[in-house]
């Protein structure tokens, strides 16, 4: 009779933390789709004009004629405007450029027009950017259920939902910001439930897990700055190799590291074809600069923007001292929460550190709206380390979902403030000089 009282209170609870992530995602797309869409700066035409390129069959790189008549079809699309927008380039279109051999190319990295392009065509683009929030709030969901069980789910895909500059991105329907983000959370959640499901069959375990990276591939095929996502992920995998072989499916480590080889190998060719050298871009040489000098300033200036849009981040940051903290009271004895820990951290500082040495990212001209996009690919972590912090308070079940909820509803209050004020941009020098179109995305 007790194990049946306790299999009906598992059966609610889990009902009860499905439709809680399914409610927090359906907030996020109301939030999203009640606000009438916008071009914001430089970035969000250049994308715009790639997906619609390639959505018309045009290749990536187009002729003199071809940009030209590109220039023309963009240059009324989508605002009620025919302005093509700031920082007009070639032909009217923001932010291309002419490669050596004549032909004319977006700066912006080529990924995004790939995955945005099939929404284009079916006059769906609004709904890009969300169906990836929705594989991002997929994998978290059974990522966090895996690794932290009651209520982890609800908890992770909530704070993933919360954040205003998950708003913010979502809304842009040109710009990849929250795509690759959200692609990142759904990459980090299938693999760490590939690498936690011990009871799985190891041909799940391995599906589960080259979907995980494939997924982190994309986004970086959408912002090659990424790329410190997927080696981390790589590391994370030889080190569970190393310490612990038997827990990894069979063979997986081999798919899971192939499909990382063959991606860099893949973008390296791509880039000496289309660009120019392997480690090319359409950005113009020294325009894209990462340098020491810039960590003071940008130390100096994103913590409030970053609390300001990503609120989370301060559980996260709680959940690892926390977990450090028991690390030390069990005389250092390594933990599961430990090495999780370690793995979500390493790919949320990774990406953050890359950025805080990027001289564009506190730029005078750049308000909190513009910065921000620079660190969001860490949303996805910082929910899963957030969630874990929500999950281990000691209470009972039913009392676990209630604070799981009312978290996560006070996180959606502080999101849709944040988002609002930095959409709304208040006047300051800040927001009422020219944005520039320095960013990757």
């Amino acid at each position: 009779m007790r194990e049946t009282t306790f299999h009906g209170w598992a059966v609610r609870l889990l009902r009860a933390e499905i439709l809680l992530a399914l409610a927090a995602f359906a907030v996020l797309c109301v939030a999203v789709l009640t606000v009438a869409p916008q071009l914001v700066e430089p970035d969000d035409y250049a994308y715009r004009a790639s997906v619609i390129a390639l959505t018309d069959g045009y290749p990536l790189t187009l002729s003199s004629a071809e940009a030209r008549a590109l220039a023309a079809q963009v240059s009324g699309v989508g605002t009620g405007t025919v302005s093509v927008g700031p920082g007009m380039g070639a032909f009217g279109l923001s932010q291309w450029v002419r490669l050596p051999d004549g032909r004319w190319i977006s700066q912006k990295d080529p990924g995004y027009p790939f995955l945005a392009a099939p929404f284009q065509a079916l006059g769906l683009i609004r709904l890009a950017p969300l169906f990836s929030g929705a594989l991002g709030c997929l994998g978290l969901f059974f990522g966090a259920r895996r690794w932290l069980g009651r209520c982890g789910g609800a908890a992770a895909v909530g704070l993933f939902c919360s954040s205003g500059a998950a708003y913010l991105f979502a809304w842009r329907d040109y710009m990849p910001t929250f795509t690759d983000a959200s692609l990142i959370a759904a990459g980090t959640g299938a693999l760490l439930w590939a690498l936690l499901a011990g009871e799985v069959t190891a041909r799940r375990r391995t599906w589960t897990g080259l979907l995980g990276f494939l997924a982190i591939e994309a986004a970086a095929f959408t912002r090659y700055t990424d790329i410190v996502v997927l080696g981390c992920a790589v590391l994370a995998v030889l080190a569970l190799r190393w310490r612990r072989p038997a827990s990894l499916p069979p063979g997986a480590v081999g798919w899971w590291l192939g499909s990382a080889v063959l991606f860099g190998a893949g973008l390296a060719v791509f880039n000496e074809q289309v660009y120019g050298g392997p480690l090319s871009s359409g950005y113009p040489q020294g325009l894209i600069t990462f340098s020491l000098s810039a960590v003071g300033p940008n130390l100096r200036d994103m913590p409030t923007h970053l609390l300001q849009a990503m609120p989370m981040t301060l559980l996260g940051l709680l959940s690892l001292a926390w977990i450090f903290v028991r690390w030390a009271a069990a005389h250092r004895t390594v933990s599961l929460d430990l090495a999780v820990g370690l793995a979500l951290a390493a790919s949320w500082f990774s990406a953050w550190t890359l950025y805080a040495t990027y001289t564009w990212t506190t730029s005078p001209v750049m308000s909190s709206l513009s910065t921000v996009r620079f660190y969001l690919p860490a949303l996805g972590p910082i929910s899963l380390l957030g969630a874990w912090l929500v999950t281990r308070l000691p209470l009972r079940a039913p009392l676990a979902a209630v604070t799981t909820a009312a978290v996560v509803v006070g996180m959606f209050g502080l999101g849709i403030w944040s988002s609002t004020s930095m959409r709304d941009c208040p006047p300051t020098a800040a927001c009422t000089a020219p944005l520039a179109g320095g960013g990757s995305g």
